[in-house]
């Protein structure tokens, strides 16, 4: 009867071994969304080779044991969804063209529509850091989102050359990542912390796009420390 007693403890103790340790696995399962901002202009830019970064990082992600989150702004968005998403992603990898120097407009309008509503919700950020009782307190340094990392995959029509180089009428000395500043900068502005992005230069004349491409995961294992 002991010897029942002691088994049947003995099972039910590493029954319970096992659900907590697979429990844990699943707790610390890291989240990354992707977000797509590519609009289509039909014979001119169609996307698809945002597509192919995109789904280069979704692989990698995938192969790192990754649960993935997926926004395709162009095919619609609920605002309150996509909130959440920011909340439980760990990492946020934006995958955009670069149209007149900027972000597609609706790529902006996402982050007026996401951003706003976490504003008022406090869930992104309880204000702009600055205190009344403490003017040592900076601008930029109320977000709630510490511990979260925000990096940009961009395709531009601009030449490599043209970056990091002061004699250069364009940009003047800036790197890709700074002229996308405006871009990144939110996700500063909420707690996050902004890693170097990924950039493919020259896409109409650009011969080694698909070096580009297989060079991508490298750069996620590198700027990710994985």
């Amino acid at each position: 009867m002991k010897l029942r007693i002691y088994i049947i403890g003995f099972l039910m103790a590493l029954i319970s071994g096992v659900q907590v340790k697979g429990e844990t696995k699943k707790e610390n399962t890291k989240t990354v969304l992707l977000i797509n901002a590519h609009l289509t202009y039909p014979g001119l830019s169609e996307g698809t080779l945002n597509k192919s970064f995109y789904e280069e990082a979704k692989k990698f992600f995938i192969s790192q044991g990754y649960r993935i989150l997926e926004t395709k702004i162009s095919e619609g968005y609920d605002v309150e969804k996509e909130v959440e998403k920011h909340m439980q992603a760990d990492i946020i990898i934006l995958q955009t063209p670069v149209n007149w120097e900027s972000t597609p407009w609706i790529y902006k309008k996402y982050v007026d529509d996401v951003f706003t509503s976490a504003m008022f919700s406090k869930k992104f950020l309880t204000g702009d850091g600055r205190a009344a009782a403490d003017p040592s307190k900076q601008y930029g340094t109320g977000g709630n989102m510490q511990g979260k990392k925000f990096m940009l995959c961009a395709t531009w029509n601009a030449p490599e050359q043209s970056f990091n180089d002061p004699s250069q009428n364009l940009f003047k000395g800036k790197t890709a990542d700074d002229a996308l500043f405006n871009v990144a900068v939110n996700y500063s502005f909420v707690g996050f912390e902004v890693l170097p992005g990924y950039h493919c230069y020259d896409i109409f004349h650009n011969k080694h796009i698909k070096e580009d491409l297989e060079q991508y995961p490298a750069h996620l294992k590198k700027v990710f420390k994985l």
